[in-house]
């Protein structure tokens, strides 16, 4: 899943619920990830302070390219949009939700996702 900034209302309450709630998606076959275009200091101190235990990738440098390759890059705001991929095993993407920047993406959704594969 990608995420526009750590320290922000929308993106700290987002990955507060993945943390709470990954019992009910992560497992032996899911891996959950999150990438924002912020430093890695950054994302390091974000993770301690919440408390995330799931891996936080920094998108910094060069600024936004992964965002940009799944075409979730903001030229604009300078960050990527709220962007969830699922990809199996192959490297397939199977399933997509993007929302704006100021939409909370639902977990159920994540649930519901993982379990029609």
């Amino acid at each position: 899943m990608f995420f526009p900034f750590a320290f922000t209302s929308v993106c700290t309450g987002e990955l507060r619920a993945l943390r709470d709630a990954q019992s009910r998606f992560v497992n032996d076959d899911v891996q959950l990830l999150a990438v924002s275009c912020d430093s890695m200091h950054a994302l390091r101190v974000f993770s301690e302070q919440e408390r995330i235990d799931y891996p936080l990738l920094s998108d910094f440098w060069p600024h936004g390219n992964v965002s940009r390759a799944y075409g979730v890059f903001d030229d604009e705001k300078g960050c990527a949009v709220r962007g969830t991929f699922v990809i199996d095993k192959n490297g397939v993407i199977r399933w997509v939700v993007v929302n704006d920047l100021p939409d909370a993406r639902d977990l159920n959704d994540y649930v519901k996702a993982l379990e029609s594969l």
